[in-house]
């Protein structure tokens, strides 16, 4: 997520640059047969923009929804933050020796659960940034080479503390983890076993039925918040809008040189020049609006255009591990060149 005022020049050249160029190529190309006098056809002005309107207008629409999607995937993670702070509220409140738990076993059993959680926060992220075929990460031609390079520079590459599977150890057991690992939906099983764990410790007395019943409560909302965020992530934002946005886009950008360089060069034949860096602005202005609504369709990507959930991660590691009393915590996730991941 970009979070200074302006974006970052480094980044914006790395994003840009390739279309500049292609831009240059492919219109000074047509205005030089135009000039050659190789080329001679001249389309109607007004066709042409409505052409432009028209795509405009599509490509406003698609960007609406797109935004959206990620505006929806930042709510989920708010949701997250809110019912984990109140997931390790209850678990410092609930969880005590007067209930009759031996004293020994009051600390371990809250880091269990607090540690559970903060494993089961860390994975669903990590399931979340699994490229699918549809996203750009999962092409395999220029679009998922440029994708993958931005992830990487401008992205979640930049970040150097970012947790990865190996990492999840430090929150799990030995034996838990190395059962854990064998799921195919790692999160879902993770808040199962929590609420097994609740069973047990309902059964020993330690927990009274409400305690037990609004902690069961809070594990079903943390499985129906990751469902939302599933529902995001593998249900694509519908091919048909996002492909003909794009062939709309790239028609129009395609059209536009062989109706503006013969009305410049109508006017005078001097002024054929002029219609490159016009062409190209408006080429841009257009791809530029169709790559922001084609990565904000997939907010969980890594990209600076997605949602921070390291970042939301490690806030919420911080709060949870300092209400069981933890004192050497982990840094918050800074911003790297204007980017927080």
């Amino acid at each position: 997520m970009f979070v200074t005022r302006t974006l970052n020049r480094r980044s914006l050249i790395g994003w840009l640059s390739k279309y500049i160029v292609a831009l240059f190529a492919v219109h000074g190309t047509i205005a030089f047969l135009y000039t050659r006098g190789f080329l001679d056809i001249a389309l109607p002005w007004l066709p042409v923009s409505i052409v432009g309107t028209a795509v405009a207008f599509f490509v406003g629409f698609k960007n609406n929804q797109a935004y959206d999607r990620m505006w929806e995937a930042r709510k989920i993670w708010g949701g997250i933050i809110n019912d984990s702070r109140s997931w390790g509220m209850m678990i410092d409140s609930y969880i005590r020796k007067d209930m009759g738990m031996p004293e020994n076993e009051v600390a371990q059993t809250k880091q269990k659960l607090i540690y559970r959680h903060l494993a089961w926060i860390y994975i669903h992220r990590l399931q979340l940034l699994e490229p699918m075929s549809w996203e750009q990460l999962g092409d395999k031609g220029i679009v998922g080479r440029t994708a993958r390079r931005y992830q990487k520079y401008f992205g979640i590459g930049q970040v150097t503390d970012a947790v990865n599977i190996e990492d999840i150890k430090k929150f799990l057991s030995e034996n838990e983890y190395t059962e854990m690992i064998t799921y195919k939906n790692i999160a879902t099983q993770l808040i199962n076993k929590q609420s097994r764990d609740l069973i047990q410790l309902h059964d020993k007395g330690y927990i009274t039925q409400l305690q037990h019943n609004e902690l069961e409560e809070t594990l079903q909302s943390f499985y129906t918040l990751q469902g939302q965020n599933e529902r995001i992530k593998k249900f694509p934002f519908p091919r048909d809008y996002s492909g003909m946005s794009k062939f709309f886009v790239y028609t129009f950008i395609t059209l536009f040189p062989f109706s503006l360089i013969p009305e410049l060069m109508k006017a005078s034949p001097s002024l054929y020049w002029l219609s490159l860096p016009i062409s190209v602005l408006i080429g841009l202005i257009y791809i530029i609006m169709e790559d922001l609504g084609d990565y904000h369709e997939n907010p969980f990507m890594g990209t600076p255009h997605g949602i921070p959930m390291l970042s939301m991660c490690r806030t919420i590691e911080i709060d949870l591990r300092e209400m069981i009393g933890e004192k050497d915590l982990p840094q918050p996730i800074k911003a790297t060149n204007g980017v927080l991941m």
